[in-house]
């Protein structure tokens, strides 16, 4: 039978056991597997699906320590699992369909394959909520964005659109205002939902623009690959213009990618791990022993690739001092 589905096991499953599996392949996962691949603990990167994490999806990096003129972020997140597998970290294509915290060693389920590990580190961070649309898809880190404080500075001196009513989108317009000649703040509705001193903060910067019950038909200059503008419909009028802009910022949050640990550990109101002394998971407060967090999936305020580092850092270090103290 299978343990964590009380299903028939396929003949075909295969169990292994490791000594500490990491979920995700983002700047925490790697990190974390590059620190505990130096500490001979051979871990596994399941690399789930997001390869690579937000970096995967973003060009040029200029903030992360040690590249003075900037490095693409595909090429940073290679350049982590080429170190990690040096030190015999192990990456595999895979997506995590179930987990056991009950008992030890800790039971994953991984298609129709049992993984079981002494140590867990989750690191399967945030994705960006998109309007979804073929053409915002296509210029995303090429004019589209979620992230204001990674891109915003390469659009200075242009006119630029942030998408959404809370405070997210406020943080990020006014953030922009720092670079842009004027932001135009785009929502679906009448109504912002973001609380009245980050309203009241946007309303009052003279370089910011409303523009309510209005939304994004599509973004104008695939072909050019850059953004040229977008196309956008008021929702009661039903009239479309075209505002033309350098850039789409979305500001419509983070999905936290961690529905498959609903009930086995404790997770906030919006999704995100709650993780006591930044990185031990907790079940009703109590810590889970053996399972850790890292980088976006229990960040909702930073959700920069040198705070995901860190905290991947910290994970790995947290693991080896655990196996250590079990006897591994």
């Amino acid at each position: 039978m299978n343990p964590l589905t009380d299903t028939p096991l396929d003949a075909a499953a295969t169990i292994e056991t490791r000594d500490l599996v990491i979920l995700g392949s983002g700047c925490s996962g790697l990190t974390a597997a590059i620190y505990a691949g130096r500490s001979n603990l051979k871990p596994l990167v399941l690399e789930g699906h997001e390869p690579g994490g937000q970096l995967s999806i973003t060009t040029l990096v200029e903030n992360f320590p040690g590249w003075p003129e900037g490095i693409q972020g595909p090429e940073l997140i290679e350049n982590m699992k080429k170190q990690a597998t040096r030190f015999g970290a192990e990456l595999r294509m895979a997506h995590l369909t179930g987990a056991d915290f009950s008992s030890r060693p800790i039971k994953l389920m991984v298609g129709k394959d049992i993984i079981h590990t002494r140590t867990l580190i989750i690191a399967s961070g945030a994705s960006a909520r998109w309007l979804n649309l073929p053409s915002e898809q296509a210029l995303i880190g090429h004019g589209v964005s979620s992230c204001a404080t990674c891109d915003g500075f390469f659009f200075s001196g242009h006119e630029i659109a942030v998408i959404g009513g809370g405070d997210s989108a406020m943080e990020e317009a006014l953030f922009l205002t720092r670079f842009a000649t004027k932001v135009t703040l785009i929502n679906r509705s009448e109504n912002f939902r973001a609380s009245k001193i980050m309203l009241d903060r946007a309303i009052a910067h003279p370089n910011i623009e409303f523009l309510p019950n209005t939304t994004v038909e599509e973004v104008i200059g695939v072909e050019e690959k850059e953004v040229k503008g977008l196309r956008v419909k008021n929702r009661t009028t039903g009239v479309e213009t075209i505002l033309k802009v350098s850039a789409m910022f979305l500001g419509i949050g983070h999905e936290p990618n961690a529905k498959a640990f609903k009930g086995i550990i404790d997770l906030d109101e919006d999704g995100y791990i709650v993780a006591k002394d930044d990185v031990y998971t907790t079940l009703n407060g109590q810590v889970v022993p053996g399972v850790f967090a890292c980088g976006d999936i229990k960040d909702r305020r930073y959700r920069q690739a040198i705070t995901a580092a860190g905290s991947g850092c910290m994970a790995a270090l947290e693991v080896e001092k655990y196996l250590e103290e079990h006897g591994r």
